[in-house]
């Protein structure tokens, strides 16, 4: 069993850490602990980097990735509530994710993704999600456009599409959508927006 959960820190840049709490049984506590290691890690990496780029591509670079590959790309981990028996293993497990090791590993497996690379200038991404696809983007295009805010489509899937935002205009951009109507959430430094 395995349940993971992201914890944010608060920074407005990708903040790449998440928790897993893992419970594996295998055949010795060691084997377990190992198998665990691994399954938090795809977790994690699938929770703090999926804003940041296409889903089914992620999932399918982890699918082919060996876990010494997805090793390098862990900047650093630590583990608490560690418990183990003969078969079992289980512990709360924190990892930080190195963005530029992510960005290269993605890149080279042909995932699609927008972590900063440090040159595009301090931006956000903002995650769209709309019942009236047209009608909502149209509304959020003219809220922008009318306040002079740069907004740059990144992905779209259906009814959800992803944008990067100037960092400095989030705090004005938050308040103009939530004063339209929208819901909007902060996960993991990805400002996500609903109506």
């Amino acid at each position: 069993m395995l349940c993971c959960t992201i914890a944010p820190v608060g920074a407005i840049g990708a903040d790449l850490s998440g928790v897993a709490s893992v419970n594996v049984t295998s055949e010795t506590a060691a084997m377990a602990k190992n198998m665990a290691m691994d399954e938090a890690r795809r977790q994690i990496i699938v929770d703090v980097l999926g804003p940041y780029s296409i889903p089914d591509q992620l999932a399918s670079a982890l699918d082919n990735a060996t876990s010494g590959t997805l090793a390098g790309l862990v900047a650093s981990s630590s583990i608490s509530g560690e418990k183990q028996s003969d078969t079992t293993y289980s512990a709360d497990i924190t990892m930080t994710i190195d963005a530029d090791a992510a960005r290269a590993w993605m890149t080279e497996n042909n995932v699609q993704n927008w972590l900063s690379d440090g040159k595009t200038g301090d931006v956000f991404v903002a995650q769209v999600v709309m019942s009236d696809k047209l009608a909502r983007w149209i509304e959020l295009n003219q809220i922008v456009r009318e306040n002079g805010i740069d907004m740059m489509t990144k992905y779209i899937n259906g009814n959800q599409i992803t944008v990067e935002i100037p960092s400095s205009a989030r705090a004005e951009f938050t308040a103009l959508v939530s004063a339209a109507g929208w819901r909007y959430a902060d996960q993991n430094g990805v400002l996500h927006i609903i109506k």
